[in-house]
C-alpha cells in the first residue's frame, strides 16, 4: 500500500472512530432515560458498560498474548481508569438525565481544548499564548450557552446542575486520555484501553451486580448500554488509535471537530430531538476556537541563525 492510500485509510479510520464517539451522547440518554421517564440508573451503565468492554478486553488480551503491565504503567493506566472508565460515562449519565445530548454536545465539544491544557500541566508542555486565549474563548462560549439555555427554560440566569457535570466529565475524560497516552508508546495503543477495562473489572463487575435493575426496563435502553460498552468503551477506540497511528495524529485528530455536529444529528432519529440553531451556531463556535487552539498548540519553529553550509 502507498503512502497516500495508507495516510486515507489512516484519516477515514479515524473519522470512523469519531463517528462512534458522537452517538455515545444519544446511546447514553437512551439508556438512562429522563428525569421524568428513567431507565437504567446512571451508575449501572457506568459499571455495565465498562464490565462488557471488559470482558472482550479479556478475550483479546488472551489471543495476543499481551504482556503484563509494569507498576509504572500501572499506575497511569489506573488514571486512566479513574477518567475513562468511571468519572466520564457516571458523570455523563446523571446529566444526560437532565438535559438533551445536543445540550451535551455543545458542552463536551471542549473536550480537545479541554485534553491540549491537561496535557500541557501534566507532561509540562508548553502552549503559546494564542492557545490558552482559544481556551479561554471557548470556555466563555459555552458559559454564555449554558447561561442562555437555561435562561429559556426558565430557570433565570444561573448554571444548571447539568453543566457542571458535563464539564467535571470533560475534564475526567481528558485526563483519562492524557494518563493513557504516557504508556500508549509502550503497551500499543489498543492494550492501553484493553488493560484500563481489564483493571477496572474487580470495581465494575461488583458495582454492576449491585447496581443491576430492579424494575422493567425498555429494550431500548438495553440497547443504548450494549451500544456504549461494544462501540464506545472499546471498538471506538481500536479505529481511531489506529487510524492516529496510520494517517498521523496531527491530521487525523482535526476529525474530532466533526463530533459535536455528528452527535446533534445522530440524536435526531435515535431520540427524536429537534434540529435546533442556535445550538448548532454555539457549536460551530466553538469548534472554531478548537481548531484555531489547536493550530496554536503546535510547538514554534525553531530558526538556526547560523547560515547553511552547501555541500
Amino acid at each position: 500500500m502507498s503512502a497516500t492510500k495508507h495516510e486515507t485509510l489512516g484519516m477515514w479510520l479515524g473519522v470512523l472512530g469519531v463517528a462512534i464517539f458522537a452517538v455515545t451522547l444519544p446511546m447514553t440518554r437512551l439508556a438512562t432515560g429522563t428525569t421524568e421517564a428513567p431507565q437504567l440508573s446512571p451508575w449501572f451503565v457506568t459499571f455495565g458498560r465498562a464490565v462488557l468492554a471488559g470482558a472482550l478486553s479479556l478475550v483479546f488480551l488472551g489471543v495476543t498474548r499481551s504482556k503484563l503491565p509494569t507498576a509504572t504503567q500501572r499506575r497511569s493506566l489506573g488514571m486512566a481508569l479513574l477518567g475513562n472508565a468511571i468519572g466520564y460515562p457516571l458523570l455523563l449519565g446523571f446529566a444526560l438525565r437532565q438535559v438533551t445530548s445536543g445540550h451535551a454536545a455543545v458542552i463536551t465539544a471542549l473536550l480537545p481544548l479541554a485534553t491540549a491544557a491537561i496535557a500541557a500541566w501534566v507532561l509540562h508542555q508548553r502552549a503559546r499564548l494564542g492557545f490558552w486565549v482559544c481556551a479561554g474563548l471557548g470556555s466563555a462560549l459555552v458559559v454564555v450557552f449554558s447561561l442562555l439555555r437555561a435562561h429559556q427554560l426558565g430557570h433565570g440566569f444561573g448554571f444548571e446542575w447539568a453543566d457542571l457535570l458535563l464539564v467535571g466529565a470533560v475534564l475526567a475524560a481528558s485526563t483519562g486520555y492524557v494518563y493513557g497516552a504516557q504508556v500508549t508508546h509502550a503497551l500499543g495503543a489498543e492494550r492501553v484501553i484493553c488493560w484500563v477495562c481489564v483493571m477496572a473489572l474487580p470495581i465494575t463487575l461488583p458495582g454492576a451486580l449491585l447496581t443491576w435493575p430492579a424494575h422493567s426496563v425498555a429494550p431500548s435502553a438495553w440497547l443504548g448500554l450494549v451500544y456504549v460498552g461494544v462501540f464506545s468503551m472499546w471498538a471506538g477506540f481500536f479505529a481511531w488509535y489506529r487510524g492516529m497511528a496510520m494517517g498521523g495524529a496531527l491530521k487525523v485528530s482535526q476529525t474530532q471537530l466533526l463530533q459535536p455536529f455528528l452527535s446533534i444529528l445522530a440524536a435526531v432519529p435515535i431520540l427524536g430531538e429537534p434540529l435546533e440553531w442556535v445550538t448548532l451556531a454555539f457549536a460551530l463556535a466553538v469548534m472554531t476556537t478548537v481548531f484555531l487552539g489547536r493550530r496554536f498548540s503546535a510547538p514554534a519553529p525553531v530558526f538556526s541563525s547560523s547560515p547553511k553550509q552547501s555541500s
